[in-house]
């Protein structure tokens, strides 16, 4: 089988690594296509994925766009749908990884007759979405998506709730095991470099974004004992510089700059991790998955989690991680100084973490499942 997966993403996220692992399942009987260029498609050619930048002057919609908004961009569709229609030609299926991808493969999938695949990484909700963006999509996907993936539970309710009618199916996302197995001699390594021996380190992995709520975390960090220090690992990618900005005044502001590092996008985040002592998820509207709970995990580390969407159904508060309520630093900060005193059940929730999460969310397994419900004769297009 032949596929042409499309995404609208030059940069690296929770999606385009999944799509990473799907992709290179096809080998050559693949071809992603991006709406732009940048380290997402540097990724793809080092795991020898076939991958096709498309010449267009960007698409200038959003996830809080409007009417209008779409409807000035839509030169730059017409333009980017007729290269995707020549290039459709050749293969047996459209699979659309992000929103943006999804419009332009509906329609490119009407004008072929090739089935389309949708897979959902988002909650299709006012939450995250424009009233606009979320009639769109549902209406395209109800209209033409031969099948939708969801990355989680919460994904599939969201689409049902907000009137998705098209045959849906819950994927976890899949990683590859072998990938979060660090040596402690790197570890060493990486904590004299960045100047934390013998500080407890918490990590927070995540673009950043208000959404994303590094700004209760550092709440929180003002509760703990001195010794806490906080990574924050991630830069904002869609205009939120202001929020950057933000939060290094609320730093300075509470006077605690030694003790929150902001590093940037990073390319050793399974190294970093290990170096952590606790990892931190704080999100204040339901996550779609929770990518960086699972690494965690994966990594050997307590995870504390924002406990709603996909979170809750990685996370068993107090068996495999800690669940908190979303956008409450005080309970956060709680949850944060029991890690640093019951230090023996810590350890062995994170061990069970570990067990557990490489063997629901092995990269091979969650491929499988992927390729078989592609597959599956339930689904009239194929």
């Amino acid at each position: 089988m032949k596929i042409l997966f499309l995404d609208q993403s030059g940069k690296l996220g929770g999606a385009e690594l999944c799509l990473v692992d799907i992709a290179k399942l096809y080998g050559k009987n693949a071809l992603v296509g991006l709406f732009a260029d940048g380290d997402f498609r540097k990724l793809l050619e080092t795991n020898h994925i076939p991958v096709k930048v498309f010449k267009n002057p960007g698409i200038n919609v959003n996830k809080d766009s409007n009417l209008f908004t779409a409807l000035a961009s839509l030169g730059t569709v017409v333009n980017l749908i007729q290269q995707i229609v020549n290039l459709a030609q050749d293969y047996d299926m459209i699979y659309a990884n992000t929103q943006k991808a999804l419009v332009v493969g509906a329609i490119a999938s009407l004008l072929t007759h090739k089935p389309l695949v949708y897979h959902l990484h988002d909650i299709l909700s006012l939450d995250h979405f424009s009233k606009t963006n979320l009639q769109v999509a549902i209406t395209l996907i109800n209209k033409f998506a031969s099948l939708v993936i969801a990355n989680s539970q919460a994904s599939k309710n969201a689409f049902i709730a907000a009137g998705g009618k098209a045959n849906i199916e819950v994927v976890y996302n899949g990683f590859n095991v072998n990938n979060y197995q660090v040596s402690e001699n790197n570890i060493t390594e990486l904590k004299q470099q960045l100047q934390l021996t013998n500080k407890f380190i918490i990590g927070h992995f995540s673009r950043l974004s208000p959404w994303k709520g590094q700004h209760i975390l550092i709440d929180a960090l003002v509760k703990c004992p001195e010794n806490v220090i906080v990574i924050l690992v991630g830069d904002a990618l869609f205009g939120e510089d202001e929020y950057v900005n933000q939060l290094h005044q609320k730093v300075a502001t509470l006077g605690i700059e030694s003790r929150v590092k902001f590093l940037g996008f990073r390319n050793d985040i399974p190294q970093l991790m290990t170096m952590c002592d606790l990892v931190v998820h704080t999100s204040t509207a339901p996550e779609p998955f929770g990518r960086v709970i699972v690494e965690g995990m994966l990594c050997g580390k307590p995870v504390i989690a924002a406990k709603a969407g996909g979170a809750i159904e990685l996370v068993e508060d107090g068996i495999n991680g800690f669940l908190v309520t979303p956008n409450n630093p005080q309970e956060l900060a709680q949850t944060i100084n029991y890690c640093l005193q019951e230090t023996e059940i810590v350890k062995n929730i994170a061990k069970n973490a570990q067990i557990n999460a490489s063997q629901r969310f092995d990269v091979n397994v969650i491929n499988q499942q992927i390729q078989a419900i592609i597959k599956s004769p339930t689904s009239a297009a194929f």
